[in-house]
């Protein structure tokens, strides 16, 4: 056996798909961007039953109802791990316990992309499951504890969130709500609704691309927009593993697929290594000075008294 070496022509060459999570808040039409995918090759996995927004879209429908049935899906769409146990959700053991349950896993080969429907959802329906296992017990008193329920929830998450980012072939997109909230030093920040705070934290190492559907603002006009690069000037939650897209894109997911999908531009002509000479001025120095002094210490009593 020769050493499994793939090389630069094999793997340039491979179908590979664009693994992504889109956030957004509520009402901004994360759903409604299945009308920009082709329905027939679309699988639409609707775990928040709100489908209204698209009950005359044409394409296919799964409809998960619990956390096992959510892995059930990952392994029949993604396929086995090898690297696990048989006892192990993902293995082998476990694919063909779902094929046999399932039939012919062929059937999947008609849809490119598989549009998941929300991960805020499966995060809610994961920690149910949790709650009900042994590890949410404690081993002293018996009672439910509720470390033992988040650090086995993220575990599940995370272990779910992988499987789907190793299917290769496919596109998988995750829809979520992005909450707005503002930190201990009155900064706004935007966190996805994600019970626990592996999840949250881990998802944008995960996965290739992070967009935010944003509402924007041009003078007196609003308007939707994707935010897709991490240094945007508004906060978002954004990333682009790709390269190949703006910081603003228009809010059509079939074009965006398609953009990313293009041959890139040479890493010479994308990328770049230069850091601009920095302000040297008094002015400047002072301020940055400011800037980063702890905003602790500037705090003081009534009568003066530094805190």
């Amino acid at each position: 056996m020769s050493l499994p070496i793939i090389s630069a022509d094999q793997r340039m060459t491979q179908k590979r798909g664009i693994k992504g999570v889109i956030l957004g808040k509520s009402g901004i039409g994360k759903t409604s961007l299945l009308w920009t995918l082709d329905a027939k090759r679309t699988l639409f996995v609707d775990l928040e039953a709100g489908d209204l927004a698209v009950e005359a879209w044409s394409g296919d429908t799964m409809r998960p109802k619990t956390w096992p049935q959510c892995r059930d899906f990952a392994v029949y769409i993604g396929g086995p791990n090898p690297a696990l146990r048989d006892e192990q959700p993902y293995s082998q053991a476990h694919y063909d316990a779902v094929c046999e349950r399932f039939g012919n896993p062929t059937v999947l080969d008609q849809y490119e992309t598989v549009f998941i429907d929300s991960i805020t959802v499966a995060a809610r329906l994961c920690l149910q499951w949790c709650k009900g296992q042994p590890q949410a017990l404690s081993d002293r008193t018996g009672k439910p504890d509720t470390r033992g329920a988040y650090g086995l929830h993220g575990q599940e998450m995370i272990a779910w969130l992988t499987h789907w980012q190793h299917t290769r072939n496919k596109n998988i997109w995750f829809v979520g709500i992005l909450d707005e909230k503002v930190d201990d030093f009155n900064r706004k920040v935007f966190v996805p609704q994600i019970d626990g705070s592996k999840t949250a934290l881990e998802l944008p190492g995960i996965v290739d691309q992070v967009i935010t559907l944003a509402d924007m603002a041009s003078g007196d006009t609003r308007y939707r927009a994707f935010v897709n690069h991490t240094l945007n000037e508004w906060g978002y939650p954004a990333k682009d593993r790709s390269g190949r897209l703006d910081t603003i894109e228009e809010p059509h997911l079939g074009r965006l697929m398609d953009k990313i999908l293009k041959p890139a531009k040479p890493a010479v002509d994308r990328l770049d290594y230069v850091c601009p000479e920095p302000d040297t001025s008094k002015d400047s120095i002072t301020e940055q000075t400011s800037s980063h002094a702890n905003p602790l210490m500037a705090q003081t009593t009534e009568q003066g008294t530094p805190l």
